[in-house]
């Protein structure tokens, strides 16, 4: 089957950036997607992309863009104006394009055709592409908390008892609950879930232990069946394309209660604010509050 000649980074809006129906996907946030960053030079003629938020991320898709398309090949890139969308123009100058511009919606959209000389984009490629952070730890812009250990996490770590069994991670990023999970000799088997590729690629990395294994997939609609385990460990998100939804942790905690055995626990680090407790006690036989502080709180759960 011949390769499609066009791509998309992001969910498609086809107000803003009309895309081919056969378009080869390229987000890490959609599970089954390409890499953008295995795409061959020159070989795509029309790109478009939802840029993403973060700077480095953006400038990083945006460089293997310019390098996967043909001489003159068409790139149009929108983002909202308070996301990254105000810099867009900028940006694409800055590597050499001709950039037409406009506004629809609250989104800048910015169209541009391949230049013969491209420049910057080896820089910007390298600045952000996998790497190890000066904990030894393998990580990528643009994955949650790539460049640090976040606190709800660190809370987590330090609150959370050694486990047993069969343990599930749930949104697993690169790795940190799980090392901490396989510490625990008792632990027969443990799968780390996440929406973002990038993170479960770091996380191969970061574990070498045969009891793990890794599977890139949006939980809410996870279609792998995921056994019925032991223990659950989450720090769930609740951001999604820059606002704050709860539902996102909701969902992990309505799956975890279906993943785990009776009398199994969850284990869950969320910000203070959120109001979870409703839906733990909905779904859990009993639920404490085993730990908070700096505007964290987590919680053991038992089915």
């Amino acid at each position: 089957m011949q390769t499609p000649r066009t791509a998309l980074y992001g969910h498609a809006d086809h107000d803003l950036a009309p895309v081919a129906s056969d378009a080869l996907q390229l987000s890490p946030l959609i599970p089954g997607a390409s890499d953008v960053a295995a795409l061959a030079d020159g070989s795509i003629d029309a790109i478009a992309i939802r840029a993403p938020a973060g700077v480095v991320e953006r400038r990083f898709v945006l460089a293997h863009a310019l390098r996967a398309l043909a001489p003159e090949g068409r790139l149009t890139v929108f983002a909202p104006k308070d996301r990254g969308g105000q810099r867009l123009r900028k940006e694409l100058e800055a590597f050499g394009c001709v950039v037409g511009e406009s506004s629809k919606r609250h989104n800048r959209i910015c169209v541009a055709l391949r230049p013969d000389a491209v420049r910057g984009t080896a820089e910007a490629i390298a600045a952000g592409a996998p790497q190890q952070g000066g904990n030894g730890l393998w990580t990528q812009p643009g994955v949650f908390s790539w460049d640090r250990l976040d606190p709800g996490t660190a809370l987590l770590l330090k609150t959370m008892p050694p486990l047993s069994g069969m343990v599930a991670d749930f949104g697993c990023g690169i790795g940190w609950l799980s090392r901490a999970v396989l510490q625990s000799p008792t632990v027969t088997k443990l799968a780390l879930i996440d929406l973002d590729r990038r993170a479960i690629d770091a996380a191969r990395r970061n574990i070498e232990d045969s009891r793990a294994s890794f599977v890139w997939d949006d939980l809410r609609k996870a279609t792998d069946d995921l056994g019925v385990v032991d223990f659950v460990v989450t720090n769930p998100p609740f951001h999604e394309t820059g606002g704050e939804d709860r539902s996102l942790g909701q969902a992990f905690i309505r799956l975890a209660a279906t993943s785990l055995k009776k009398g199994g626990r969850l284990w869950l680090v969320a910000n203070r604010h959120l109001p979870y407790e409703a839906i733990l006690a909905e779904h859990f036989a009993s639920v404490r509050l085993a730990g908070e502080t700096n505007g964290y709180k987590v919680f053991e759960a038992r089915k």
